[in-house]
């Protein structure tokens, strides 16, 4: 009668009562009595424990068992009450736990979301500007329009391709990708659209090409701006009209195909400088994705690393020196060279950690700063020694710029030279033999 008005209350008067009640709907708050017929609230707690019930339970009991709740509590009892108790002080209790109740659903709910949006297929990211290609994917990838994949070597152009088709009404058919940089110019045309036998030497026998093999998926055409100008008509008019003809055939061929096509070049220059045509630029770039480079989204690295980790070395783990070191790295090739790196490190490493010493010198002796950062985070390394380590470590860099020769080592740094020879002194710095 009290709680009517803060919800949806039902009674049971027996554990089993009560447990057959919770089959049918989990509660959002429990009132447990531990003295009952049959088993008690006790009983009751350790069945919610097995069963994986984490609804707040708030027990009532007698002050004479006071003992008895707090032992309740230690089984996962959220709170007690004692009895008699003060109804509007029953009411403030349930009230509580149902907005903590809310609040945690809540919470679990963004942390689901989260976990969304750190991975869409293969691509793995909780960066703000990897969050917007997500959403631009789930947007895209149900219409029918051409796409436009723009980014740097090496950022996952591909990955962007087929989670667009996995996302589409096409994934159930066939996703065909090409390398338009990869083939041979003369033979790019057969690849595509296929050839009849004898049409060109070496023709043997007929061929269908890609755009018939993703008759009804995705064709995804990959560095499309390495194709030359003669293709690039036949191609405009296949995007036109989905009709084209074999190489050495008259007869026209018509496909159901939803293209996605990807670059690493500024199409708009090419454009500009007649490298590619215009009107297939429009054709293609209908909606456009660019990829940012790795080194423009950091937070994402440890995430990628520990990906690559787990699908690599799932046993292994990353010292917080070789994480500083892949933090303060500049990715020029991106997302592939840091599954490269972690492959390295793998077939380099003895023991079960990875440390910086195992990753590619050029990665290893970079981000040095971020490296000692992150272990002084760790307790790896007290602070006094954190900065004695950065200091001898930009030294030990600036005297080897400039032939360990002090005076212009000095003057390069913008302190005396007879600073610097005490800091040498004091850091232990001494010129190699």
């Amino acid at each position: 009668m009290l709680l009517k008005s803060e919800g949806d209350v039902t009674v049971a008067g027996s554990v089993d009562e009560a447990l057959r009640e919770v089959a049918l709907a989990t509660p959002d708050v429990v009132l447990l009595d531990l003295v009952m017929p049959g088993r008690s609230g006790l009983d009751l707690l350790q069945e919610f424990a097995e069963r994986g019930v984490r609804a707040p339970v708030i027990v009532l009991t007698a002050t004479n068992t006071v003992n008895a709740a707090v032992g309740a509590m230690k089984r996962g009892a959220a709170d007690f009450v004692t009895k008699p108790f003060e109804l509007d002080a029953l009411r403030l209790k349930v009230r509580d736990k149902l907005e903590k109740r809310e609040l945690e659903d809540e919470v679990e709910r963004l942390r689901d979301e989260i976990e969304e949006r750190q991975q869409l297929g293969a691509m793995v990211g909780r960066s703000e500007a990897m969050r917007d290609v997500f959403r631009t994917i789930e947007r895209i990838a149900k219409a029918e329009a051409t796409v436009l994949v723009t980014g740097e070597s090496g950022t996952g152009k591909e990955l962007v391709a087929r989670a667009i088709h996995d996302l589409s009404p096409r994934a159930d058919a066939p996703f065909v990708a090409v390398n338009c940089g990869a083939i041979p110019s003369e033979l790019i045309e057969s690849e595509l659209f296929g050839h009849e036998k004898g049409a060109f030497t070496g023709a043997s026998e007929r061929r269908a090409g890609r755009f018939e093999a993703a008759d009804g998926g995705t064709l995804f055409l990959d560095e499309i701006g390495e194709l030359d100008q003669a293709v690039q008509v036949k191609l405009l008019r296949a995007l036109q009209e989905r009709t084209f003809e074999r190489v050495g055939s008259s007869q026209s061929i018509t496909v159901d195909v939803r293209i996605v096509t990807a670059t690493n070049r500024d199409l708009a220059e090419e454009v500009k400088n007649g490298n590619f045509r215009e009107d297939l630029y429009y054709r293609v770039a209908v909606v456009p994705v660019s990829l940012p480079p790795l080194r423009d989204r950091r937070e994402d690295i440890r995430l990628l690393a520990q990906h690559f980790l787990e699908r690599l070395g799932p046993d292994r783990k990353l010292a917080p020196a070789a994480i500083g070191s892949l933090e303060g790295y500049g990715w020029p090739g991106n997302v592939r060279e840091l599954e490269n790196a972690i492959e390295y490190a793998l077939a380099m490493a003895e023991g079960e950690t990875i440390d910086r010493e195992d990753l590619p010198p050029a990665i290893g002796h970079s981000g040095q700063a971020e490296a000692l950062r992150e272990q002084w985070r760790q307790g790896e390394r007290g602070f006094e020694e954190t900065v004695a380590r950065f200091e001898t470590d930009i030294l030990r860099e600036a005297l080897a710029a400039n032939g360990w020769n002090q005076t212009k080592t000095a003057s390069a740094i913008g302190i005396t030279r007879r600073v610097l020879k005490l800091k040498m002194d004091k850091l232990g710095i001494e010129e190699p033999e």
